[in-house]
């Protein structure tokens, strides 16, 4: 079907017609808009559907909803805000100055008269200016009548009462100025500032009143308490966003500032009776808390909650903690804490009881805190031992940890951990007890959200009572099973959490209390070892443990390992235990490897296996009296079975992850012979024939084939420069031409093959020795022998297009021409002036940056270019 006309032309025809009509169209709107601007007062909307917002407005033109008319510009109100800013601080500036300069050369008659008008004045006027609709005027003049009645106290007391205690006059003068203030705002409801401006006046006159009369801490606690008090009840019923939240304000710092005083002062008492008044005080915040609690919006009622509970915490712990010795305190606070989980069953709120709910788990991780700097000291504690390997078995458990910790004052510390993993415990083996009595906090709250729909019959959770919140699907296990609202986890989940809790601490709980017993270092190293063991039969057991619920055989398993090290350090004091735990450790995390399921754990538990063997063999070298470069031919033990180990396994995921652990022993092998050339050459052609037992299985080919190669040349090398042969060419020459020239045989038979692999090998056998000689000899003639061969390698790779030629040729020719080059560049530059080389390191960054593109596109040539060859 042909177009008529064609596309092309009718294209530019529709292109025209619209340009022509956006011309139009932005016409007649800028005559209406003169024509609205001439007839404001009469027409003051547009014709019902016009959008002047539409396609085709001109630019510039302002969106405007249909229907609706642009609104005429009005003045700036931020001009308008800065003029009666700037008015009034004026106006203050001068009352001020009036007051302190001014004051003094006026009789008693005329003072009183200038006060009493001005003050009158400013607080009338705002009266006046509301009725007629200036309120920011009225703002202004409010704001210079509070600072005109400060300046009015202030006068009075330096004129009528001088001889009045100051802090004592503040607090009177404060209360009145709120009150005053309190009933002017209210009288005058349009005004923001008063009211606000009265709370923050009310939050002065008890504090100061118990400062004036030298009232002890509680007292001065109590007046903070009660001041916080009044703003929570401003907030839950005043008048205006302003005054809540300046109340809020208020009331956060006077209670924070009532519950420090109450803290300290149970903290400090001399005995439980002196606990007993700060306690009463903390009570009484908690009680206060609880109240605005369970009348505030979600958030502050959570917080209120959380307030409640820690202060209701200190109040009940200090008493019994005021008894205890320094280190038993942190229980009662801590049992205190836990019984604030009764929360679940009483009548608050939702959001208070969860606010509750947070600060008992605020106090427990703050007790399990405190216990952990000595479990960190029981764990890295031994690694004193590598310093001083097989000096003798120390006396005790705690000698052995080098750590200066008051082991006396962190008696509590196992207890602690013992007594919240039991907890943790329990709620794990009753889950379903523990979730029906969270249950209806769980949950949007009767406030949010109404009754809960009961779930249908036969509805997972239909027996077994209300759903702990929305979208639960019951114990069933399955992925995603009870994942409730968005973000909510599982049960499984949940329930795997609480386990990992109770198996780390308990573990801590049981490390910790060995060193604080200081138990003999046999005992200590025996039971650690067994720990061990147990956390790799949870760990294996939870193995195969469904989605959701991976978080106890996960922690168990990093316990384990964190374990088995500080075991096998604390082993290293003997040579007999460091044998019998390293080999126990070897044992039990293979057997964990043999009777985990398939995954990661598994594969985790065969590398810790393989690491605690290289460890063991490492051993037997320090057993033997061997230094550690003739130890090294030792060390390869492990990774030879390792690599046999592999080609049981084949492609079993654990496998890979077993040679690459065997691969690093041998690097650690490598390190303790380099500092002997023969043992590292020796080292280096085991390496190779590992690496070469490897290369047989052909889905290790690839990488082990050319690792092999690599490392036999490498000991070659290292061997020729451990025997001082000065002319290695007469060593790689005859190994270069036979690899040359079955490199061409292969290359004649299959063309497509790669450069690299016909001819690199025999090329790197020689070039690269001879570059490693060529850059220490003093003489000319090898390097010019070896930069003449470079450079015919160099063209042969060019003229026949192949990369391993042209490129080995041109690295080694570039460097045999630096090191010619390298003495007199260094004459030059020492010549040169110092800030020639900076200057020119410059200029050649400015000259690649404005040519960046052009030198990107030559590389990507480049590329190219060496990709096209073989």
């Amino acid at each position: 079907m042909e177009h008529v006309p064609p596309p092309a032309e009718e294209l530019a025809r529709l292109d025209r017609e619209l340009a022509e009509l956006d011309a139009r169209r932005a016409q007649l709107l800028t005559r209406r808009a003169w024509l609205l601007a001439a007839l404001r007062p009469t027409v003051p909307t547009a014709a019902p559907g016009w959008n002047p917002s539409g396609w085709g407005a001109p630019p510039g033109t302002p969106a405007q909803p249909w229907g609706q008319v642009p609104k005429r510009p009005s003045a700036p109100r931020g001009a308008q805000n800065v003029l009666l800013t700037l008015g009034g601080l004026l106006l203050t500036v001068a009352a001020i100055a009036f007051t302190l300069v001014s004051w003094g050369s006026m009789g008693i008659g005329g003072r009183s008269a200038v006060l009493a008008a001005v003050t009158l004045g400013a607080l009338a006027a705002p009266a006046v200016l509301l009725r007629r609709g200036l309120a920011a005027t009225a703002e202004a003049l409010a704001a210079l009548a509070l600072v005109l009645t400060l300046l009015d106290v202030y006068a009075v007391h330096a004129v009528a009462a001088p001889d009045t205690d100051g802090l004592g006059f503040t607090a009177l003068a404060s209360a009145v100025l709120a009150a005053l203030w309190t009933a002017y705002g209210l009288a005058l409801g349009k005004l923001r500032l008063p009211l606000p401006a009265a709370v923050v006046l009310a939050q002065w006159p008890l504090l100061f009143w118990a400062w004036a009369v030298g009232a002890p801490a509680p007292v001065v606690g109590w007046a903070l308490l009660a001041t916080a008090v009044l703003d929570g009840a401003i907030a839950l019923w005043g008048k205006g966003a302003g005054v809540r939240v300046t109340a809020c304000v208020g009331g956060a710092v006077m209670g924070f500032s009532a519950l420090m005083v109450g803290l300290a002062l149970s903290l400090t008492a001399p005995g439980p009776l002196g606990a007993v008044a700060p306690g009463v005080l903390l009570l009484t915040a908690s009680a206060a808390a609880v109240a605005g609690a369970w009348r505030a919006p979600k958030g502050f009622a959570r917080t209120g909650g959380a307030v409640a509970g820690l202060a209701a915490v200190a109040a009940v712990g200090g008493v019994p903690a005021a008894a205890l010795p320094a280190g038993w305190r942190v229980l009662a606070y801590l049992l205190c804490g836990l019984a604030l989980t009764a929360v679940v069953r009483s009548r608050l709120p939702g959001h208070a009881a969860r606010g509750v709910l947070a600060a008992s788990g605020a106090v427990v991780a703050g007790a399990l805190v405190w216990a952990l700097p000595p479990l960190a000291a029981v764990l890295l504690g031994p690694v004193t031992m590598l310093s001083d390997v097989w000096a003798g078995t120390p006396d005790g458990f705690r000698s052995a940890l080098g750590s200066t910790l008051p082991w006396s004052e962190l008696a509590a510390a196992p207890v602690v951990l013992a007594l919240v993993a039991g907890l943790l415990g329990a709620a794990y083996r009753w889950w379903p007890s523990v979730v029906r009595l969270a249950a209806p906090l769980a949950g949007p709250t009767t406030a949010d959200a109404g009754p809960p729909a009961a779930p249908a019959a036969g509805a997972p959770g239909a027996a077994g009572g209300a759903a702990p919140w929305p979208g639960w699907t019951g114990w069933s296990g399955r992925p995603g099973a009870g994942a409730g609202g968005r973000g909510r986890p599982s049960a499984a989940t949940l329930r795997g959490v609480v386990g990992a809790g109770a198996v780390a601490l308990g573990w801590g709980a049981l490390l910790l209390a060995g060193a604080l017993l200081d138990v003999p270092h046999a005992l200590a190293l025996a039971g650690e070892t067994a720990l061990v063991g147990v956390l790799l039969a949870l760990a294996v057991r939870g193995g195969g443990a469904e989605r959701g619920a991976t978080a106890m055989p996960v922690t168990a398993l990093v316990a384990s390992v964190a374990g088995a090290v500080s075991a096998g350090l604390l082993s290293l004091a003997s040579e007999g235990a460091s044998y019998a735990v390293f080999g126990a450790l070897a044992a039990l995390f293979a057997g964990a490897a043999l009777r985990a399921g398939a995954g990661v754990p598994r594969a985790v538990f065969a590398v810790a296996a393989v690491v605690w063997g290289t460890v063991i063999t490492g051993l037997a070298g320090r057993s033997l009296g061997l230094a550690p470069h003739e130890a090294a031919p030792l060390m390869l033990l492990v990774p030879a079975l390792t690599v046999l180990l592999g080609a049981r396994l084949r492609r079993n995921p654990v496998a890979l992850p077993v040679e690459l652990t065997g691969a690093l022993g041998a690097l650690v092998a490598v390190g303790l012979a380099v500092s002997d050339a023969p043992f590292l050459a020796l080292v280096l052609a085991l390496c190779g024939v590992l690496a070469a037992g490897t290369a047989v299985r052909p889905e290790r080919r690839p990488v082990a084939g050319y690792l092999a190669a690599a490392l036999f040349v490498l000991a070659t090398w290292v061997r020729l420069a451990a025997s001082e042969v000065s002319f290695p060419e007469a060593y790689t020459l005859p190994v270069t031409v036979p690899a040359l020239l079955v490199g061409a045989a292969r290359r004649r038979r299959d063309p497509e093959a790669s450069s690299w692999t016909a001819y690199g090998p025999g090329l790197v056998a020689t070039l690269l020795p001879s570059l490693a000689v060529a850059w220490t000899d003093p003489d000319w003639l090898r390097p010019l022998l070896l930069g003449t061969a470079a450079l015919v390698i160099t063209l042969l790779g060019a003229r026949h297009r192949l990369q391993a030629l042209l490129l080995l040729g041109g690295t080694v020719l570039a460097l045999v021409g630096l090191h010619e080059l390298a003495p007199y560049v260094v004459q030059v530059a020492g010549a040169l002036p110092r800030w020639l080389p900076p200057a020119l390191a410059g200029l050649l960054l400015l000259v690649v940056g404005a040519t960046y593109e052009q030198r990107l596109r030559d590389a990507r040539r480049l590329k190219d270019a060496l990709g096209r060859m073989r």
